[in-house]
């Protein structure tokens, strides 16, 4: 028994040493961060390149696949954005508002480094646009519709108390383009820029929209506003023609419309329609172009509907509601139930005065005919007496 006891004892003694050498070692394995990292604007609105340089001293892990960790977000932002890639480079697109800010450091992978992963320190980076202007001077309201996923229209109201004369310019770029554009046709109001009809984008679907709206002042500075849209997301289509109403029986109505006419693929849609029965309205929502709806009553004297459309979850992650349509309107007759409600009694009042005035007719006819023959037989006779 002591010697089992002493295999034990030696057993858990190996184990604690093999632990300690093993932290040891991993404890003696470093990385340094990588160089030089920076935050570099391009000019693309908000589209900017991180990059960085391989650490130092990276040539005794050359059997070593090196990977890095980054984390970027917006300076006001509670959340990072994580990435971790074998690149020297990373793009995305910011909102330049506000401030950058970013950080990165070595991975190095637990083959390399007897079973444990090792990370250097972070190494870090900001970026700021230079403030120029007051925040007052900045476009308001500004507000940017993809028509009928056709063409897009920008419009805005100038900033508080900016003079009448400021100019603003808007510039606009999506990957796809070899510079930031500035809008070719401006919407003017008394010789100022207040809006930008688009010429047509090609290819840029599903992709960073990035707007950044300038401006210039003899008084002061104007401060430029920047934004990021994603095309899809802010379509606005027609709305949906030639309605029909059908009422299939007393308890159902049978709705059906045409798909708004453009680019748009039939895929692409949900409908709101808003059904009116007398004086009761509800709204519900439909993918197809046709709905039956339960009539509350048979009775009903009028049945109306409208239909508007927007882009669907499964083309966009938003969108906006289409006009409603002209309205579809279906009217009882009540005034030919009420001359049928009218006419049946006075039509069965009229036949029988009519049948009893033939029955008099022709009893008087009889009657006529009896006193004439008496009369004829009459005569008869008296000239037989002379």
């Amino acid at each position: 028994m002591a010697f089992v006891h002493l295999d034990v004892l030696c057993f858990y003694s190996l184990l604690i040493c093999t632990a300690f050498s093993s932290v040891s070692s991993n404890a003696e394995i470093k990385v340094n961060p990588p160089q030089d990292f920076e935050i570099v604007d391009p000019g693309y609105l908000g589209y900017l390149c991180l990059q960085w340089q391989p650490p130092l001293f990276l040539d005794k892990f050359e059997e070593c696949t090196v990977e890095y960790e980054l984390k970027y977000r917006n300076i006001d932002s509670e959340d990072w954005k994580t990435i971790i890639t074998k690149n020297l480079h990373y793009n995305d697109g910011f909102d330049l508002n506000k401030g950058v800010e970013a950080k990165i450091h070595t991975l190095l992978p637990p083959h390399c480094t007897n079973g444990s992963e090792v990370q250097s320190l972070w190494s870090e980076a900001t970026y700021w646009k230079s403030p120029q202007g007051s925040q007052e001077t900045k476009i308001q309201e500004m507000d940017c519709v993809y028509y009928n996923w056709q063409y897009l229209l920008c419009s805005w109201k100038p900033g508080l108390g900016v003079h009448f004369h400021t100019s603003y310019q808007l510039f606009y770029w999506y990957d796809g383009l070899d510079h930031a554009t500035q809008c070719p046709d401006y919407i003017k109001v008394d010789g100022q820029n207040i809006g930008c009809r688009f010429p047509h984008l090609e290819a840029s679907d599903y992709k960073d929209f990035y707007i950044c709206v300038n401006g210039s002042s003899d008084s002061h500075p104007i401060r430029p506003s920047y934004f990021i849209f994603q095309l899809q997301n802010i379509v606005k289509p027609l709305p949906p023609d030639y309605l029909s109403l059908t009422v299939k029986n007393s308890e159902e109505v049978n709705l059906k419309w045409s798909m708004p006419q453009g680019p748009i693929p039939a895929k692409c849609f949900i409908y709101e329609i808003e059904f009116t029965e007398d004086d009761t309205t509800w709204v519900t929502t439909t993918v197809e172009n046709e709905i039956r709806i339960a009539r509350i009553s048979n009775e009903s004297q009028q049945l109306c509907f409208l239909v508007r459309s927007k882009v669907n979850i499964y083309c966009s992650d938003d969108g906006i509601w289409s006009e409603w349509s002209d309205e579809q309107c279906w009217k009882d007759d009540i005034w030919k139930e009420t001359l049928v409600f009218f006419l049946t009694p006075f039509a069965f009042v009229s036949l029988f005065v009519l049948l009893v005035t033939c029955l008099l007719l022709y009893k008087q006819k009889a009657v006529l005919k009896m006193i004439f023959q008496r009369k004829k037989e009459v005569f008869s006779h008296q000239d037989t007496f002379c």
